[in-house]
């Protein structure tokens, strides 16, 4: 019977986070938060990314703003990255370039990079998104400034990933899909705490009122969420939701370079707020006990009831994250629920151990 009180209390706390997460599968973005007529500075810092940009800049070039600029960072590339740029701002007067070299100080740190862009840029109000991101139209950039105000200085944006097919597609799309509800509903909450590098926007003031990245620059990685963890409260921050508003990248073709950019990403963690860790901690645990507690129950007691607790919570979580699945375009997912939730909860489990024994490759 304790196994049956422990998953019944254990489907009851993964309710309230469900609640939580209802909190963006209802949200109803107005027509128009704000001005779409920001002057926005649009930033890309890249490394090595020659192959990307010659793809991208185009897209970004066409954007249907009336009035942006576009600075393009080359952090200390190899290949022919800076040629590419400079190549475009030939031809393209809105295009700056930031050529950054290598600091003793700050070497191979994205952050150095961003900060030198920053200030490069002649615009208050700044969108960011890396080199393999492409818009999903071309309204991106006049969505995203959109949600910019008064009061919001911090905009939230999804950076999704090319559809393709294999597992590895599957459950890379499938942990970006519910990195986003998080995130998103705990900003809607009034808890953000992170945002992605591929689709973020603020402004320069909550960036400079903030002491930029100095608070986490020796922390290689983090620039997006950390500093939106660092920089964001309970009413400065906003999101934006839909789906011309979207960037698209690249993902990772082999297991191998999807681990290693997971381990750098979990890296950054441990350094938000303690309440922030402790929701997202209790939601992994609640997520995995979950599922070894159901196994175990089935097993080993009447297996009636634990049944009736296992598919209860399944079908709560289908039909919540097939909304939300759906809202962020990625429906197809929601057809291979639970088993991507149960294989990612085992890869991030290995991830943990493996941080703990070594430590993660760090920006290119």
């Amino acid at each position: 019977m304790i196994l049956l009180y422990l998953l019944a209390g254990i489907v009851v706390l993964n309710g309230a986070f469900l609640i939580l997460f209802s909190k963006f599968v209802t949200h109803t973005p107005k027509v128009q938060q704000g001005d779409v007529n920001h002057p926005i500075s649009l930033i890309v810092c890249a490394k090595n990314e020659a192959e990307h940009l010659t793809e991208h800049i185009p897209y970004w070039l066409d954007q249907d703003h009336p009035q942006y600029e576009i600075i393009l960072i080359n952090d200390a590339s190899s290949d022919t990255t800076l040629d590419i740029m400079e190549a475009y701002a030939t031809t393209y007067p809105q295009i700056k370039i930031v050529d950054v070299e290598n600091n003793e100080a700050f070497w191979g740190n994205k952050k150095y990079a961003l900060t030198l862009g920053i200030k490069k840029a002649s615009h208050q109000h700044m969108i960011f998104t890396d080199a393999d991101c492409k818009p999903a139209s071309r309204s991106w950039l006049r969505q995203i400034a959109s949600e910019f105000s008064k009061e919001k200085e911090i905009v939230l944006g999804f950076g999704s990933y090319q559809k393709r097919s294999g597992w590895l597609n599957k459950i890379i799309r499938y942990e970006t899909v519910m990195t986003a509800v998080q995130y998103f509903s705990f900003a809607l909450a009034g808890m953000p705490y992170m945002g992605v590098g591929r689709n973020l926007g603020y402004t320069q003031k909550v960036f400079y009122d903030n002491r930029g990245f100095m608070l986490h620059m020796d922390i290689r990685s983090g620039d997006d969420d950390l500093f939106v963890n660092q920089a964001s409260n309970n009413t400065n921050t906003t999101i934006c939701v839909d789906q011309d508003s979207f960037t698209i990248s690249t993902p990772k073709t082999s297991w191998k370079q999807w681990l290693d950019q997971k381990r750098r990403h979990i890296t950054t963690a441990k350094h938000y707020k303690f309440k922030h860790k402790f929701l997202l901690g209790l939601f992994y645990t609640l997520n995995l006990l979950f599922w070894i507690v159901a196994i175990t129950s089935l097993i080993l007691i009447d297996w009636k009831i634990p049944l009736a607790l296992i598919l209860f919570r399944v079908i709560l979580y289908w039909f919540l994250f097939g909304k939300a699945f759906s809202k962020l375009d990625q429906k197809d997912l929601i057809y291979y629920f639970p088993i991507l939730e149960i294989f990612l909860l085992l890869l991030q489990l290995s991830i943990f151990i493996s941080n703990s024994s070594s430590k993660p490759i760090v920006w290119k």
